[in-house]
């Protein structure tokens, strides 16, 4: 399989926001059936590429699917002696050589999803894009998401997907990969009351952060139970405010890399 096509691969689990395995031969003393540097995708129903075929193969694709559903799996080697005294979990190959292959598991990334780009917003999308997520970018505002405004994540490792919203923002809360983290900071009291209501309506949202002060908060949650109707465990889902209570300085960058830092966190807790 060509650097292309295993990279096409893995892009089109990522685009799916499927977990998979990359298993590439690492080394081959003697006769084998792929050389070094054979790849292979493994995808929870499908694969693309070979390492070889029979015992090598299939064993790997078990075990890579196996690391799939493990919270933190590491990258492990696999090792396989190729002559017919060996009994295989899936048959016997008797090439005469030995292979060792490497198994790195390529989990789904977290995804954040931040309401309202202004000054803190694009702060924390600056600090957000250099980690490996899926990172929506959501605002009313057609000005603020200007490809020259945008122009400091263009080095981002993050995939970063962006949403003009002239009218309802709080639908794109439907569209969002399940477990997405949701960050309510847009530059409208109103327009952050209605996604705090619409997102305690979503199923299967991470975690929900709402800026602003105690003040704001009292009034949004006396808002949700009268008018919302609901109830104090769901309300408690929202979390305000946002950030580490130990960092206090209120300039946008400050306060973006004190949201950030308590994010990487609840993704820690989310992963466990």
């Amino acid at each position: 399989m060509s650097d292309s096509t295993w990279i096409a691969a893995v892009a089109r689990l990522r685009a799916r926001r499927e977990p998979g395995g990359l298993v590439t031969v690492a080394t081959v003393r003697g006769h084998a059936p792929r050389r070094a540097g054979a790849k292979l995708v493994v995808g929870q129903t499908e694969t693309w590429g070979s390492i070889g075929g029979g015992n090598i193969e299939a064993v790997a694709i078990d075990r890579a699917r196996e690391l799939m559903n493990l919270p933190d799996a590491e990258p492990e080697l696999l090792e396989f002696a190729l002559n017919d005294k060996v009994t295989n979990r899936h048959g016997v190959q008797c090439c005469g050589g030995a292979v060792t292959v490497l198994l790195e598991p390529l989990p789904v990334g977290p995804a954040v999803a931040i309401f309202g780009i202004g000054h803190v917003g694009l702060e924390l999308a600056r600090v957000l894009a250099r980690h490996d997520l899926d990172l929506h970018l959501i605002d009313t505002r057609p000005d603020v998401l200007t490809t020259e405004r945008l122009r400091v994540l263009g080095d981002a490792v993050a995939q970063i997907h962006v949403h003009h919203t002239p009218l309802l923002p709080e639908e794109v809360l439907a569209e969002l990969p399940p477990g997405t983290h949701i960050l309510i900071m847009t530059h409208d009291h109103a327009e952050d009351a209605a996604l705090c209501d619409a997102a305690l309506r979503v199923t299967g949202l991470g975690s929900i952060g709402l800026i602003g002060s105690a003040a704001k908060w009292a009034r949004f949650r006396q808002r949700l139970a009268t008018e919302g109707g609901h109830d104090n465990t769901t309300i408690d889902r929202i979390t305000t405010p946002i950030g580490l209570t130990e960092i206090t300085g209120k300039e946008p960058a400050t306060i973006a890399v004190s949201v950030a830092a308590d994010l990487l966190l609840t993704f820690d807790k989310h992963r466990h």
